[in-house]
């Protein structure tokens, strides 16, 4: 079994298949230093809220190999020929290269940074925020004193995380994002809520204005980004926060089929249509449960689950990945921002037909010390009242109300049955109507509304 990638969906495909067919050869390369880490914890590296890289790496390649896997660090697979049933690799240390022969292939390369077509984009003090190296580079460049201005390339979530970590480091720090509003997963008047929040810890918010360049200075570095409108940022350095795109260049070459949405195609048990060719992890596609179309959704947590589909099959077993509702969180300064399922946009192109609520709560019992604002939206099936999507905006426990809305989801529930449910309640965690609660009868009060116009 040869493996490409040795993070998140390598890493678990590998062990899982080893544990289950300890006979099983194991071959697993990965192009960085190292395997199994957190790419989602390198912001807070940055910002210094992780101690140490170190910290980030949930099992070390001498871990791996302490298990039978046969971990080639710093090698990267330069080409896949399935006919010979080979890997092409080369040693990034000493430019050595070889073949590694496979009767099962697991394609795990991930994603990379999106790179807009755009003047600049490609000189020095750019920076990506997708690996561990990547993470390396960015903090050493930081902590170099050459650096008091920064400019971040997109407001989504790794884009606000890292405006977050150069801010808490003392520095001047503008975001950049095409949008009306950061982090366009979220509807506008939600993404309102975030903006505020962001502009309140003194981070400048340019929006509605894309990158239309990247100015250098006479040593070729990045000394500004230029807009659409023709707004020159002066910058020490650049930081790409436009998201990620699936590693499939190999895989294309290949000839191992795509699907619609751009990543490998693959069936429930992370098989593609290639007889022992399996993928997993940000480079495939996976199922949205309530659209039914084909999306890539880079999160670890589902990389994890799907290299563990993978080795579990490849090992002899049998298990499925049922798919995605899109269940996202992150925290943006002070705030936690939190979204499942789908949103207005997501849903109407999804075909459905929905109403929505809006509620303004607070964390906690209004009279109790320490009550912050939260907002919760809901968006509800017209006439069925089924829970489509839920958005979550508040200085705390967000996650604990999206987690619940997220089984709600999932459980194909509707905002009748969810104002019923029998959530925890004291005033140190929550108003006697919890925010959700709330909001599922505001949400079913609009269905009721809808139906009776009928």
């Amino acid at each position: 079994m040869v493996v490409i990638g040795g993070d998140a969906a390598g890493g678990s495909a590998a062990s899982q298949a080893k544990k289950r067919r300890p006979d099983l050869d194991v071959v697993m390369f990965e192009r960085g230093r190292a395997t199994s880490y957190s790419a989602c914890g390198i912001p807070y590296w940055i910002s210094d809220a992780v101690d140490s890289e170190a910290d980030l790496i949930a099992r070390t390649p001498e871990q791996h190999r302490a298990m039978g896997v046969d971990v080639r660090i710093r090698t990267e697979v330069t080409g896949i020929d399935l006919d010979r049933r080979v890997v092409h690799w080369r040693d990034l240390a000493d430019g050595g290269s070889g073949v590694e022969p496979f009767d099962q292939l697991v394609y795990a390369t991930g994603s990379v940074p999106m790179r807009p077509p755009v003047p600049g984009i490609d000189a020095a003090g750019v920076h990506g925020v997708q690996t561990l190296d990547d993470g390396a580079a960015l903090r050493a460049a930081l902590e170099s004193g050459d650096v008091r201005r920064v400019v971040v390339v997109g407001g989504g979530y790794i884009g606000l995380e890292i405006a977050e970590a150069c801010r808490i480091r003392g520095l001047d720090v503008t975001v950049v994002d095409r949008s009306a509003t950061p982090v366009g997963t979220f509807d506008p008047d939600v993404g309102e809520f975030i903006a505020d929040a962001v502009r309140k810890e003194g981070i400048d918010l340019v929006l509605s204005d894309p990158v239309a360049a990247i100015e250098v200075d006479a040593r070729g570095r990045a000394r500004a980004v230029v807009t659409t409108s023709g707004r020159e940022l002066p910058a020490d350095l650049v930081v790409l926060g436009l998201g990620v795109r699936p590693a499939v260049r190999l895989a294309e070459e290949a000839g191992i089929p795509l699907g619609t949405s751009g990543g490998v195609e693959v069936d429930a048990r992370m098989r593609t249509c290639l007889e022992g060719i399996w993928a997993a992890g940000d480079c495939v596609e996976s199922v949205h449960r309530l659209s039914g179309q084909r999306v890539v959704v880079a999160l670890g947590t589902h990389a994890n689950k799907q290299g563990r589909v993978a080795g579990i099959n490849i090992g002899g077993g049998y298990v499925t990945f049922p798919g995605v509702i899109g269940t996202a969180i992150t925290r943006i300064c002070e705030t936690e921002a939190a979204r499942t399922g789908l949103s207005e946009r997501e849903a109407a192109t999804a075909g459905y037909e929905f109403v929505t609520a809006v509620v303004d709560s607070t964390t906690k019992a209004g009279y109790f010390p320490g009550a912050q604002p939260i907002r919760v939206k809901m968006i509800a099936e017209r006439r069925s009242g089924r829970l489509l999507g839920a958005q979550i905006v508040g200085k705390e426990a967000a996650a604990k109300r999206v987690d619940a809305l997220a089984i709600c989801i999932w459980n194909e529930m509707g905002v009748d049955e969810i104002l019923s449910l029998d959530l925890s309640y004291a005033p140190p965690f929550s108003p006697v109507w919890d925010p959700v609660l709330i909001a599922a009868r505001k949400a079913f009060e609009a269905v009721e509304a809808d139906v009776r116009t009928l």
